[in-house]
């Protein structure tokens, strides 16, 4: 399992790319979730159990993903850098 990173973009396996707003906490068990908005249409809020958000993507029920992981951090590099 990979480490999320708070205000990170990251690739879902299936294409799309969201940002990850925070780390939050279900009050009810105390489980660790992951808080994170769509960058595209209506820019939806989502929430998802830490564990399950930084899981790999399983490859028997799809096997022509070639990401490992469910979502992927992107470094995303300026115009102005060098």
């Amino acid at each position: 399992m990979n480490e999320v990173k708070i205000k990170g973009v990251y690739k879902h396996f299936k294409g799309d790319y969201y940002i990850v707003e925070d780390i939050g906490l279900y009050s009810e068990t105390m489980e660790k979730c992951v808080v994170y908005r769509a960058l595209y249409g209506d820019n939806q809020l989502y929430i998802r159990p830490y564990d399950m958000f930084a899981s790999e993507v399983d490859h028997e029920k799809y096997p022509d993903v070639s990401q490992k992981y469910r979502f992927e951090l992107q470094n995303i590099k300026s115009v102005k850098e060098n």
